[in-house]
């Protein structure tokens, strides 16, 4: 079996296809949860997550002493026909670098179908290549009309002997690291862990001590790697899991973690996710994030410590917290509105904060202004002032609403911390800010808005 037929393991579990997500006011969410690799372990999208292309995640597994294939990454057709020439290996994969899913399905505008293509003729290695830089690439998970193509990597492609599938994550019901190990990898992991759980096993870490060679073997033998290959794939668990600690990880999901005819063992495709807050250690490791696939408001909001996410309905919503995010989402279902976006401004917001909040919904091209009446018909705000002082909501919601000239109505539920200076505060505003007396009742205003 050659090695790289398709896009990288990890992009079943993220499928936009995927039937897990059913809940309606999540749909627009989808793409955005986070899958734990063997099991679904939902994080609610509150904070935007680190996303490497697949090349980073194998350069920063090479670095750390861990066995990928040979790899270069062209940026232009000169690059790629001078990796052709260069790389010297019996045959390519060419990748197309973007950060969604499904790529070995995808179609070109030029035409390609496949952003993931084989060859044992280096000539033909540009050729693929002039086809996919400079293109749009569709996918499953991209946008109807693709991401733009700015990178390819070039690699060695290899013959697979034995395919396993190896994951190091963190899981709360541990209390710590927990390395998840299947014989049968190469395949979507949760359909082995449905179809054959007992070819799924785990094995806990004390974080504490580390990995100790013992529980490396184990798993190895685990993977059925056998004689002189039961040390080797032991010592790339040893790594792997090195790596985890090392670099603040909160997954890494290798698939397949193979043999090769050689016998070598060999960290075909994987992916990792950081942790968040570990940003300020791992400096060298985010400021290597491409957000041009992004979402331009999500990341502007980012800048400012706040959490977005666009939808496809016609009420703005900005609340504090990401579960009373969700259900007032769910409430303006429930009454018949549609939600047009996830904004959560935190537990510890200030004024101006709220200010570029307002600009953000206003900014949403879907957004109403003086010169664009687009299809955001109106803004919901719901804060529960445990942490967050109302007042400075108050304050903020009046600079932002004067400051962009808000055109459509502004239902406002605020309860809690200052909520009777708050309520102050926009009763003698002088806009046109209608208060509600609870999430129902401001569900049920913003919804009638919509129609008055």
């Amino acid at each position: 079996m050659t090695a790289d037929k398709s896009g990288p393991p990890a992009e079943g579990p993220d499928s936009p296809d995927n039937s897990r997500d059913q809940c309606p006011f999540l749909s627009g969410l989808k793409e955005r949860w986070r899958w734990c690799g063997w099991h679904a372990c939902l994080a609610p999208p509150s904070v935007r997550c680190l996303n490497l292309h697949e090349y980073q995640s194998k350069q920063l597994m090479a670095d750390n002493g861990i066995n990928v294939q040979r790899f270069k990454v062209a940026e232009n057709l000169p690059q790629a026909q001078e990796i052709s020439q260069t790389l010297n290996v019996a045959e390519f994969v060419i990748k197309a670098q973007i950060l969604a899913g499904g790529r070995g399905k995808g179609t070109f505008s030029s035409g390609l179908h496949g952003g993931v293509k084989l060859t044992k003729d280096p000539s033909q290695v540009s050729e693929f290549v002039s086809k996919m830089l400079g293109y749009k690439l569709v996918t499953k998970q991209t946008p109807k009309d693709g991401v733009l193509v700015n990178k390819v990597m070039i690699a060695e492609a290899l013959d697979i002997v034995k395919e396993t599938y190896l994951a190091i994550l963190m899981d709360r019901a541990y209390n710590g690291p927990v390395i998840v190990a299947s014989p049968a990898g190469g395949v979507d992991i949760e359909d082995v862990a449905e179809k054959t759980p007992h070819l799924i096993f785990k094995e806990p870490v004390n974080i504490l001590k580390g990995i100790t060679r013992e529980q490396a073997q184990k798993i190895a033998a685990n993977l059925d790697f056998k004689g002189p290959l039961l040390d080797k794939a032991a010592e790339q668990i040893e790594k792997l899991y090195d790596m985890f600690i090392k670099l603040d990880a909160t997954q890494v999901e290798v698939n397949p973690f193979g043999e090769t005819p050689d016998g070598r063992v060999v960290c075909f495709d994987a992916k990792i996710n950081f942790d968040d807050n570990a940003a300020f250690r791992q400096e060298s490791i985010f400021a290597q994030e491409d957000t041009a696939e992004s979402d331009p408001r999500e990341v502007l909001a980012s800048k400012h410590h706040l959490n977005y996410i666009g939808m496809d309905g016609n009420i703005a919503c900005l609340v504090n917290g990401a579960g009373l995010a969700m259900a007032t989402m769910d409430i303006i279902q429930l009454h018949g509105g549609t939600p047009a976006n996830f904004l959560d401004v935190g537990g510890s917001v200030k004024e101006e904060q709220v200010t570029q909040a307002f600009k953000i919904l206003t900014d949403d091209p879907k957004a109403s202004t003086p010169t664009h009446p687009g299809p955001v018909k109106a803004v919901l705000v719901n804060i529960f002032g445990g942490i967050v002082n109302c007042a400075t909501i108050a304050n903020g919601i009046t600079s932002a609403c004067r400051t962009i000239n808000l055109k459509v109505p502004l239902v406002v539920r605020l309860e809690g911390t200052n909520v009777d200076e708050a309520r102050h505060i926009l009763s003698s505003s002088g806009l046109p800010i209608t208060t509600a007396a609870d999430l129902e009742d401001a569900a049920q205003k913003a919804v009638a808005s919509l129609k008055g």
